[in-house]
């Protein structure tokens, strides 16, 4: 990588959490894009200097796109969308409909990834284990239909906290 870098971004996908850099060459137009650190996407001598690239991220190729607008003479502004919607909603939605933990078992690090659950009058358990731990996602009602259901992980019995992403 070169010392165009103009925008960073760390997107939480349910396989993990992607690294996305952009390299803007104001000048030649140049459009380099890396994720976690190895090239995806390069474009050399753009005569447009503003517009959008889009291009697969992760194991499902989910749709990012980065927009490159000008704001003023030679500043620019990069945003980043997932699935069309921007980043931030991406990341807000996506924290309502699942939930993630990050533990280490073993000396390995793990990533615990659920698709909430969208009713439960009582509670429902998940077991299945990792290196011979047992491990449970309880899925219980908040007793509010506001907040609905409350999942947590235990680990040989032991709550693990969620990942804020």
């Amino acid at each position: 990588m070169s010392g165009d870098i103009v925008g960073a971004w760390d997107v939480s996908l349910s396989d993990g959490v992607y690294r996305i850099e952009f390299e803007h060459g104001t000048t030649t137009g140049k459009r380099v894009i890396y994720i976690n650190g190895k090239e995806v996407l390069r474009r050399d001598w753009m005569f447009k200097l503003v517009g959008k690239e889009t291009f697969p991220v992760g194991s499902t190729d989910t749709k990012a796109t980065i927009s490159i607008e000008a704001i003023t003479g030679f500043s620019y502004e990069y945003t980043l969308d997932i699935n069309r919607k921007s980043l931030q909603t991406f990341l807000y939605n996506r924290s309502k409909m699942s939930k993630t933990w990050v533990l280490k078992l073993g000396g390995a690090d793990y990533r615990v990834n659920m698709l909430c659950i969208l009713y439960c009058p009582t509670t429902l358990e998940t077991h299945f284990a990792v290196e011979n731990h047992e491990c449970c996602i309880k899925a219980t009602s908040s007793g509010r239909k506001r907040n609905g259901i409350v999942h947590s992980l235990l680990v040989d019995g032991i709550r693990i906290e969620e990942a804020i992403e």
